[in-house]
């Protein structure tokens, strides 16, 4: 039922957000268009779907977009990557340049090309505009339909109720989106392919990760995941990439997985929640194998460090995480990590110490700079905490915590309507659009806002009006 009613929930809002060009099926598909799709799409994820809205690991991705983007050349939007918290098999790229990965597919995953495969596959997608190409070489697709599919998609799993909304929605001239995609595969797997190599890359994580598809189609073929469903036929992908791997002249060296490795164990343990029972075995399992390399192991004791932390065994997760510094010294990241035993221990004096030191080492530790914040806020001092998390914002404006924080701290100082402001993007970033727009008038209307706050407040009523189409509705344009 559940599932149900978060389908509903999807279908509704994105048939309310669709502009009335999106009608005419054989009308092209915008720049323009297909950023504002985008940008509504993606307040409907936020408000029906769990993201791991955590600086850290938004950033490692965005990092690693990043470094494509140097090799990528043109692009028509700015990228933005996503991890929801799921233990499906999937990911894909939206409208505008949105990319989502579900926990569960970077759970599968090996090593950082790995990551990178399929990551600068999914933003060849959008580079190579195909979303925008079904809208203007398939007559029979609209907006609307590829609402409906994007629906099914952000379902996941390939339930009956996903596959049906998915399936339904593309129904009419289904073969010949088949072929259509094989051929989209094939253009996005050579664009990835090119771009690893640019990068220094090694491509064989695409043959790697294709691989890893193909097993799971064949053994799960009763109840295929998603990602197979939207990325059909790995198998003749895998023979596609092996091709392009025999031209290969040049293999790059050997990376250091430290980062993969720790953004991978921050994700699967904050996807287990409560229960990390099986993730513990998996990794002690790890840690007794005489056969795993040095680095395996050591990043296996960051994960269960990262688990003994989440249980509240501060001690052994503070030993764990000491092992993991003697072994990567150079890693300022990992006194940041230790910071937070020490913080969720209660021992703030001695985290407020790790996390300065760890600042002076890397300025651009926003993680760092998170939990300094928030040890701030905990010790009223509120300048030193607003500093903080208004810095986080230059880097990640989208991060709802921060906004819920500037609140606190605005209320804790009598400013009400800087606070009802705050508020009211703490729920925008939530996709809470209702609570947002009660906030936002709130903060216009309190007597003792500023000019400023009001001018802000404004802005974010006129924004609001947009995501929800009240613009045309009210200029008689719908």
């Amino acid at each position: 039922m559940k599932i149900i009613a978060k389908l509903c929930l999807i279908v509704v809002v994105i048939a309310a957000l669709i502009p009335p060009w999106a009608t005419r099926p054989a009308q092209a598909f915008s720049v323009g268009e297909e950023r504002e799709l985008g940008e509504k799409l993606l307040y409907t994820v936020r408000a029906s779907f769990p993201l791991i809205d955590d600086p850290d690991v938004t950033g490692y991705l965005t990092s690693l977009g990043e470094e494509v983007l140097k090799v990528a050349g043109m692009r028509f939007f700015d990228f933005r990557f996503f991890v929801i918290d799921s233990s499906e098999f999937n990911a894909f790229a939206a409208p505008a340049g949105l990319v989502f990965f579900y926990s569960g597919l970077i759970g599968s995953m090996q090593n950082e090309d790995e990551l990178i495969s399929v990551l600068a596959h999914e933003m060849a997608h959008v580079q190579k505009r195909h979303l925008a190409a079904r809208m203007e070489k398939g007559k029979w697709v609209t907006l609307a339909s590829l609402g409906l599919a994007l629906a099914g998609l952000l379902l996941g799993g390939g339930g009956a109720v996903s596959q049906a909304v998915l399936t339904g929605s593309l129904a009419a001239g289904q073969s010949a989106q088949l072929n259509f995609s094989r051929e989209n595969e094939q253009e996005a797997d050579l664009q990835g392919y090119q771009w690893m190599l640019a990068m220094g890359r090694d491509p064989e994580g695409m043959k790697d990760m294709l691989a890893i598809m193909r097993r799971i189609a064949r053994y799960r073929s009763e109840r295929l995941p998603q990602y197979l469903m939207t990325h059909p036929d790995p198998e003749n992908r895998l023979e596609y990439v092996s091709a392009l791997l025999e031209q290969k002249h040049v293999t790059p060296p050997p990376r250091d997985n430290f980062a993969f490795l720790r953004f991978k164990y921050r994700v699967m343990v904050w996807s287990a929640g409560n229960d990390t029972d099986g993730l513990r075995v998996s990794l002690a399992n790890i840690i007794a194998d005489s056969q795993a390399n040095r680095e395996r192991v050591t990043m296996a004791k960051f994960g269960l460090a990262q688990i003994e932390c989440h249980d509240g065994n501060y001690d052994r997760a503070r030993a764990l995480l000491n092992e993991v510094i003697a072994a990567y010294p150079n890693k300022p990241i990992l006194q940041t990590d230790l910071a937070v035993v020490e913080a969720s221990a209660g021992n703030f004096d001695k985290a407020r110490v790790l996390l300065e030191e760890a600042m002076r080492r890397d300025s651009g530790d926003m993680y760092a700079s998170l939990n300094l914040a928030k040890i701030f806020l905990r010790q009223k001092e509120l300048d030193a905490a607003e500093r903080e998390f208004r810095a986080l914002l230059l880097h990640f404006p989208e991060y709802p915590a921060a906004y819920f924080s500037l609140g606190q701290i605005a209320a804790a100082r009598g400013q009400q309507g800087q606070a009802f402001l705050m508020a009211g993007k703490y729920h925008l970033y939530q996709g809470k659009l209702k609570q947002a727009r009660d906030n936002f008038r709130m903060a216009a209307k309190e007597p003792k806002s500023d000019a400023a706050i009001k001018k802000e407040a404004a802005a974010s009523l006129a924004l609001l009006d947009r995501l929800e189409g009240k613009e045309k509705r009210k200029s008689g344009k719908n």
